[in-house]
């Protein structure tokens, strides 16, 4: 039986996907446990969603920072208290540097099909309406591995929605969203189940034990 993940999330603002985790969890299907909540703002209301849970939390808002490497390093300090195995970025909207022993256990999930659409200043809203703009057919999601650059990470699980002649950013974002719902948890789950190889910029998932032999 594999052992539940110790899974260290990071927010900037409602926290729909930390809730997503939340009740996955209960209900047994994320192979791994909240363990910890970090905000980079005191009024995000996934805050709340961690209390309800009975989540340690903290606040490390970036202002209160010189640098980014001293706002980074108060953000690790806060996973280290719980012993955090892997970090997922769930709309954390500041830089976050990776140190060495966090490289390859720190997710980040994306409301586009990256390459195209992701970078600095491409978030939320901003991104849908830039998909509607360029007239795309298709958009989707994308988990990947962070770095120390906006969305460039190895590319873990991608899901596609097709483009509607009516939608706007808004509606675009609900189906787009929903497919988020998807796909964070499949790649944590395959992390949990050691499936996952990083070799350069590509992302190889290994077969489950149970398909070998």
């Amino acid at each position: 039986m594999i052992a539940a993940v110790r899974l260290g999330v990071l927010i900037s603002g409602g926290g729909r996907t930390l809730q997503n985790f939340l009740d996955l969890s209960e209900a047994g299907q994320l192979k791994a446990r909240v363990v910890k909540v970090i905000s980079s703002g005191a009024d995000a209301y996934g805050l709340e969603r961690a209390r309800k849970h009975d989540v340690p939390a903290a606040v490390v808002c970036r202002r209160d920072f010189e640098g980014t490497e001293a706002f980074s390093r108060a953000i690790t300090a806060e996973l280290d208290i719980e012993g955090v195995e892997l970090v997922a970025m769930a709309g954390f909207l500041s830089l976050y540097r990776i140190p060495a022993r966090y490289q390859g256990r720190v997710m980040n999930i994306h409301p586009a099909l990256l390459p195209s659409f992701g970078g600095e200043g491409y978030y939320g809203e901003r991104v849908h309406q830039a998909v509607l703009d360029y007239g795309c057919k298709v958009s989707g999601c994308t988990v990947h591995f962070a770095t120390n650059e906006y969305d460039a990470g190895p590319i873990i699980v991608q899901k596609t929605v097709p483009v509607r002649e009516n939608d706007d950013a808004h509606s675009l974002a609900a189906r787009v969203f929903e497919k988020e719902t998807e796909a964070y948890p499949e790649a944590i789950n395959l992390y949990a189940e050691g499936r996952l190889r990083i070799e350069g910029r590509r992302v190889r998932v290994l077969p489950s034990r149970s398909n070998e032999g």
